[in-house]
């Protein structure tokens, strides 16, 4: 099976708390919610799209967390969300032991390859955790598909292209 990660995140690389105040405030981030202003017809028809072709969920153990608080609650079987994302099996990547008590759900542990599904918002928040941090290893990325929606987001998919390419202009 294909895996895709899907990340909202700012044009300054920050993917912390787009959904709501209070979802991740830690090192004392502020800006909770972020994403919430450009949810539009567009981002709901590519989420719903997405959604209805998954065939299983891989979520780190915040994410989780946050999903596990909320999905489970949506119990209307014609939601194409929470429909999809409480029936298919989850896979959680943790370096502990975290509880999994959402059904369908399984750790992973070890490195996990990927394509890249990114969202990425016209927002520059200068501080919160970034996606590809200081220090990683870097690697080439090719772009395979991309589409903006009506507020400005857009919406890209990168598949892995192998080790990063140098050369100069000189």
């Amino acid at each position: 099976m294909r895996l895709t990660v899907t990340t909202f995140i700012t044009l300054d690389g920050v993917y912390q708390a787009p959904g709501g105040p209070g979802e991740d405030e830690e090192g004392g981030f502020q800006h909770g919610g972020w994403s919430f202003p450009y949810a539009d017809a567009d981002f709901g028809a590519a989420m719903v799209g997405w959604f209805s072709h998954a065939d299983a969920f891989l979520l780190g153990r915040k994410t989780y967390d946050i999903f596990a608080s909320h999905w489970p609650k949506v119990t209307d079987s014609s939601d194409p969300i929470a429909s999809r994302l409480n029936a298919l099996p989850k896979y959680v990547v943790s370096r502990g032991q975290p509880l999994l008590d959402w059904e369908n759900s399984r750790l992973v542990t070890g490195d996990v390859p990927a394509e890249y599904r990114l969202l990425v918002y016209p927002v520059l928040l200068g501080t919160g955790k970034r996606l590809f941090p200081d220090g990683d290893i870097g690697a080439a990325l090719r772009l395979v598909d991309s589409k903006p929606t009506g507020t400005g987001v857009q919406i890209m998919v990168y598949e892995p292209a192998g080790p990063l390419q140098y050369g100069s202009f000189a």
